[in-house]
């Protein structure tokens, strides 16, 4: 069975495992007769589809022996096309199917999309349907429900004919639902309603509607009830699909005339001028595809009349109404057979009552006196009666009398007649008077589909979804669906659409990562892809852009890309020491840092080179300071003049200006004079402060 959209009310069945086997997953669908569910066989692991009849049904006795009779007749069927039956039985007096499950969707559906079809497309999809029922006709049974609902179309694109569960063998007599023929108004076959025999060529007749509405997307027949429908299928033929096509002013492509000429021969009503059975339709139906292929839809006038069904000798099934005869003649009152006889008590003669011709005289002689007396009866003179009863009523007096006999059997009749009329309309309320049909109503709007469900006695109640393919305020989908027969009164719900479903995008730039996903997850968004980036002006963590811009109105769940600062940029840190300040500064600043450089005397370092850098390695961000010192080369102090100073001063003087003296006597005499005579370097050099001076003494 097909995987349906069902609104999701609660089914008491949902969870039930069925003769300790089938386990009831969801509900898919509900027809008139059942609901389908999708279901899980326990002992062989597999999703199966259960279709479970109404308990009202399952309470009768004759049905469920016809039901259950049938059921094994259709699990016979073994072919590609045909949706198999795999198991049947009884669960809480409720008979079930247990059939294969189609994953994919109905007919229906893909009408309701894409019709009118192209004749190729139509014959595509009719040929294996048709072929299921040759299959089916072979093996002497009647589908007797062909409809799109009935035909699902798995996501492969394979098409199956479901519910043969429900199939009668021809040789079978039909099989009713309390009184009610079973099968689909809107393709129903004329013989049905006039006599109840279905055949194989009734399930041709539904199949040829069921390709007409393919290929002009309407049904070929209408009405306010199923019983109006019915009456068109037995008294209106359907019209050509080419000429539907035209009244709607459809322009897209053309019907050759053997395409319309072989819905005339499914759909004929006379089921003698109809083809035969599935068979014979299969290899018409492939001989018309095959055509279509070879002229690319050029009319075939030949192959045409070919197609086209003969009449039958017997003619229309629509009999004329025969003309009313004339009016009976009234037999003579008592008084008017006495004045015939000559008003004695002689005997009353006997006539002969013929009804007279239009315009001759009613002639006294001939109507009174022109008569032969008849004798009594010698036999009955003086004779007493058979038997003797005490009668129950003395006192009543029945009249024996000609007239008052006639007027008796004509009250009588008029007794039975109203007593069966009755009965028949009892028989009809109780049985299908009481019901009424769910109106298909989806892609109108809600003031149409209350009008249409007031019409048809059904109530209503209203909830609103989101669509993105029906326009706000149009009906998406109804439960019960379309078509679904259910009591007068009772209530249908309307799912209104509200349009598509859109969130508006909220500001997210500039807010922490975090808050930005709050904020979309709170307004039904998603977070998608977060991009990392480094920012020299956004501080960590920071979204600094999104994929869609505040406002925007988005669906659902759409994901909203992210990028989030990291942050500046990490740099390198390389490491001057003992290199020239000048380039240390000059390649720092390049790199992006902020360079300070301190000068500082250095007894070690050479001047103009760098004594130390701050930080010395690792990274920092752009803009960070770095500091250099830079080596002054030592402290320089010059040699003071001490000339003619004595040695001790001279000593003294040097010593305090930071230099360390050595003293040289420079003299030949014996006895110096301890008197300064200069040094070495001469004064006036710069040295480095604790530099050696030679201090000369003569």
């Amino acid at each position: 069975m097909e995987t349906a959209f069902m609104n999701s009310t609660y089914d008491p069945l949902v969870g039930h495992v069925l003769d300790e086997r089938y386990e009831i997953l969801a509900k898919l669908a509900r027809g008139g007769m059942a609901t389908v569910y999708r279901a899980r066989d326990l002992r062989l692991m597999r999703t199966i589809a259960v279709k479970i009849m109404r308990r009202d049904l399952g309470e009768d006795d004759d049905f469920a022996a016809k039901f259950d009779h049938e059921a094994r007749a259709a699990a016979t069927l073994n072919h590609p096309a045909v949706v198999g039956v795999f198991d049947q039985g009884t669960a809480q007096g409720q008979p079930y199917i247990v059939m294969e499950f189609v994953e994919g969707e109905t007919l229906r559906r893909r009408i309701s999309r894409e019709a009118p079809l192209r004749p190729e497309k139509a014959l595509e999809l009719i040929e294996p349907v048709v072929a299921a029922l040759a299959c089916a006709h072979e093996s002497g049974l009647v589908h007797r429900d062909i409809k799109p609902e009935n035909v699902l179309i798995s996501t492969r694109g394979q098409v199956k004919v479901a519910d043969f569960g429900l199939a009668r063998l021809m040789t079978s007599p039909q099989m009713t639902a309390t009184g009610v023929l079973v099968g689909t108004a809107s393709y129903l076959p004329p013989e049905l309603v006039t006599h109840s025999r279905p055949d194989s060529r009734s399930d041709v007749y539904s199949a040829g509607v069921v390709l007409f509405e393919m290929l002009t997307g309407k049904k070929p027949h209408t009405g306010e009830n199923n019983y109006q429908i019915a009456y068109a299928h037995v008294n209106v033929d359907i019209e050509k699909p080419s000429a539907t096509l035209a009244e709607v002013g459809h322009s897209g492509w053309r019907i050759p005339d053997y395409v319309d000429a072989l819905v005339e021969a499914c759909t004929a009503r006379d089921p003698d001028s109809r083809l035969f059975d599935g068979r014979v339709m299969l290899e018409r139906v492939r001989q018309v595809r095959k055509e279509l292929l070879a002229t690319g839809g050029r009319d075939n006038p030949v192959l045409a009349a070919q197609l086209r069904p003969h009449p039958s000798v017997p003619g229309d099934l629509t009999q004329p109404i025969q003309p009313r005869p004339d009016a009976r003649p009234r037999p003579l009152a008592d008084g008017e057979l006495q004045a015939a006889a000559g008003g004695g008590n002689g005997p009353v003669e006997a006539r002969a009552w013929h009804p007279l011709s239009p315009g001759s005289p009613a002639s006294p002689a001939l109507t009174r006196n022109a008569r032969q007396p008849i004798a009594p009866n010698p036999e009955d003179s003086g004779r007493q009666p058979r038997m003797h009863r005490t009668p129950v009523f003395p006192n009543l007096h029945i009249s024996q009398n000609p007239v008052h006999r006639r007027r008796r059997g004509v009250l009588l009749l008029l007794l039975v007649l109203l007593v069966t009329a009755g009965a028949g309309v009892g028989s009809w309320w109780f049985t299908a008077g009481r019901f009424t049909t769910v109106p298909s109503v989806t892609q109108v709007s809600e003031a149409a589909a209350r009008k249409a469900a007031d019409v048809n006695n059904v109530g209503v109640d209203t909830v609103t979804a989101y669509s993105e393919d029906v326009a706000a305020g149009l009906v998406i989908s109804t439960d019960p669906g379309g078509g679904t027969r259910i009591l007068r009164g009772d209530t249908m719900t309307l799912v209104i659409s509200l349009g598509p479903e859109r969130f508006g995008m909220p500001k997210v730039v500039g807010s922490s990562l975090d808050e930005a996903r709050a904020a979309l997850e709170s307004t039904n968004l998603a977070v998608g892809t977060v991009t990392e980036t480094f920012s020299d002006d956004v501080a960590a963590g920071v979204v600094m852009s999104a994929s869609q811009e505040p406002g925007t109105a988005l669906k659902r769940d759409t994901p909203i890309d992210l990028t989030v600062s990291k942050g500046p940029e990490p740099i390198a840190i390389e490491a001057f020491v003992y290199r020239p300040a000048t380039t240390a500064k000059t390649q720092l600043e390049k790199a992006g840092f902020t360079v300070k450089v301190t000068p500082e005397n250095s007894d070690t370092v050479t001047k103009g080179l760098v004594i130390s850098q701050t930080p010395a390695s690792g990274t920092g961000r752009r803009g960070d300071t770095i500091t250099l010192v830079e080596s002054l080369g030592p402290v320089m102090v010059e040699i003071p003049d001490v000339k003619y100073k004595s040695t001790e001063e001279a000593t003294r003087i040097l010593e305090s200006a930071g230099l360390v003296v050595e003293v040289e006597n420079v003299t030949g005499f014996p006895l110096p004079s301890q008197l300064a005579v200069g040094t070495r370097p001469p004064p006036g050099t710069s040295v480095p402060d604790g530099s050696t001076v030679v201090l000369l003494v003569a």
